[in-house]
């Protein structure tokens, strides 16, 4: 007999396989995204924005992904903290923020991340992105320069086209899925209507955009590191287009991997975001670099020396 669990998990992941996907956090003790010792709040644009702090250092906003919350960033969290003063904030109309009086877009919630870092009055931050916060990242950048000192996207996207067209528009659900009690049949409570519009509102979100021309990537000068993964839900023309457009980028596809590689595999993941943020970035040349590499190669031995 399938359990009610069940059934609800295949509903789920037939209406917005992503969003689902990314509030399967690892087991973690520190209860991230629910800290009374480290939450607080703050108002931007009619909207109340909740946000926690851990650790010291240089400071690294880091951003999650659609449907999620600071809670599917545990692992990133985690590992930050040791080096960096870690910011994370709940999108508007995700976990513990407010819902958005006005239609909600990318530009709004990468707008409410600028004002967050001026309501902590950072100064320029390294950003870390997963997903749509791959997106809102970029679009920091863009729209608020003087905020970011490094960038890593992961998973980012320029248009909706970007998905594959499966996660967008799921096939219908399983049978057992397709015979379990009608939500929407079903008389809701203004608590579980206020959830179920928003769920709508965050699904939408990615069926509808973001719309950011590749030529505008042009603008962003903040040192840049595009990431994806071999079997990732984002199309490899995208990932490429955002690199080639960006004019300080480096490249970093994650082989054997998928789109929830943050989860699976964090240890490799943020060895990859850390070393790029710990190292001066120098942009590389192909044709230079690679004859400088061959003179080397071609220079005789230097002379052996003697005890």
């Amino acid at each position: 007999m399938v359990s009610m669990k069940a059934i609800w998990v295949s509903v789920m992941l037939a209406v917005c396989p992503l969003a689902a996907l990314a509030q399967i956090p690892p087991v973690f003790a520190k209860h991230y995204g629910d800290n009374p010792d480290a939450g607080r709040t703050f108002t931007h644009d009619g909207v109340s924005l909740y946000y926690e702090t851990y650790g010291a250092g240089p400071p690294l906003l880091i951003i999650h992904g659609n449907g999620a919350s600071i809670r599917s960033l545990s692992a990133q969290i985690d590992y930050f903290r040791q080096k960096y003063d870690v910011i994370v904030m709940d999108s508007r109309d995700h976990g513990k923020s407010s819902d958005s009086p006005a239609p909600l877009t990318f530009e709004a919630m990468s707008d409410d991340l600028a004002a967050l870092l001026d309501h902590l009055n950072t100064g320029p931050v390294y950003v870390l992105g997963w997903s749509d916060g791959g997106i809102e990242a970029l679009l920091l950048g863009l729209r608020h320069p003087e905020k970011v000192r490094m960038i890593a996207a992961m998973a980012a996207n320029l248009d909706p086209g970007g998905v594959y067209q499966e996660f967008i528009d799921p096939p219908d659900p399983p049978a057992s899925a397709a015979h379990a009690p009608s939500v929407m049949a079903t008389p809701m409570d203004k608590t579980a209507s206020a959830k179920a519009a928003r769920t709508l509102r965050v699904k939408h979100l990615d069926r509808d955009e973001p719309h950011i021309k590749p030529e505008l990537l042009e603008a962003i000068t903040a040192p840049t590191l595009v990431l994806a993964s071999d079997h990732d839900v984002i199309r490899d023309e995208h990932t490429l287009a955002i690199y080639h457009h960006l004019p300080n980028s480096q490249l970093a596809i994650f082989p054997d991997a998928t789109h929830m590689i943050p989860i699976d595999d964090p240890e490799r993941f943020n060895a990859t975001v850390d070393r790029f943020f710990s190292t001066p970035f120098v942009k590389k040349d192909r044709l230079l670099d690679l004859l400088k590499t061959l003179r080397r190669m071609s220079a005789p031995p230097a002379p052996a020396t003697r005890d």
